[in-house]
């Protein structure tokens, strides 16, 4: 999705990317009926819009070590 359909989202960033400068990562924000996900670094570049299933069972992956590198 192009950034300029986003302009009244609120982008958050994670609090542990400040340890780079927080130039180094992703952006979220919660829509009404979707989650846009855009590179830090290019905030007027392109987003990605996942559905609500679809981003819950991401963050859930995630937080079980799914995407561990070490595993």
């Amino acid at each position: 999705m192009p950034a300029h359909r986003l302009d009244a989202a609120v982008w958050k960033k994670s609090s542990r990317s400040n340890g780079n400068g927080g130039n180094n990562c992703v952006e979220v924000a919660f829509l009404d009926t979707a989650v846009a996900v855009r590179d830090s670094k290019n905030p007027t570049g392109p987003a990605l819009i996942f559905n609500p299933s679809n981003w819950a069972e991401f963050v859930d992956s995630a937080k079980s070590g799914q995407f561990d590198l070490n595993k």
